[in-house]
């Protein structure tokens, strides 16, 4: 698979993506994974501005990206995938996407969701999903940047 490292964070590219992680993964690609940013002329301008230069950027709706990743259009480069939430890395993982591991990176506090980490909280719905595909083998970790521990999100899930 082209996928060297699937994130989910909620702010997408911003210093920590288009740094440190792009750098640190060698990624030639970012490939971001959200139905409503395709839809938003201001946050795709957002996006374009804030990827590092010299790297690609795709910018798919779920049900583009699961047609163009399984279709190996991606085969030849090395990409790193990012969505907004826990439903939408499922989405693909459920829809054919070969991901054995993601990590979960930034998801601010709303109402239903509760911290589990400084930077992660997660509604009930999250803690299901996230369990759901612990259990079908998919390694998720909660992790900011490279050098922190990818210590398993179950851990921290109380």
């Amino acid at each position: 698979m082209p996928i060297i490292h699937a994130r989910v964070d909620e702010r997408l590219i911003h210093g920590q993506v288009a740094t440190v992680w792009t750098n640190s993964l060698g990624a030639q690609r970012i490939m971001v994974v959200s139905d409503s940013a395709v839809k938003d002329q201001m946050q795709i301008g957002a996006l374009k501005m804030a990827k590092p230069a010299g790297v690609k950027l795709s910018i798919l709706s779920k049900r583009k990206a699961v047609e163009k990743i399984t279709a190996g259009n991606y085969n030849e480069e090395k990409v790193f995938l990012i969505t907004k939430d826990i439903p939408d890395m499922a989405y693909l993982i459920d829809h054919g996407v070969q991901l054995t591991s993601f990590n979960v990176g930034n998801i601010s506090q709303k109402p239903n969701s509760r911290p589990i980490k400084k930077s992660v909280a997660l509604t009930d719905e999250d803690v299901k999903i996230i369990q759901r595909l612990v259990e079908d083998k998919i390694k998720i970790a909660a992790q900011m940047i490279p050098s922190e521990s990818d210590e398993s999100i179950l851990n921290f899930i109380k």
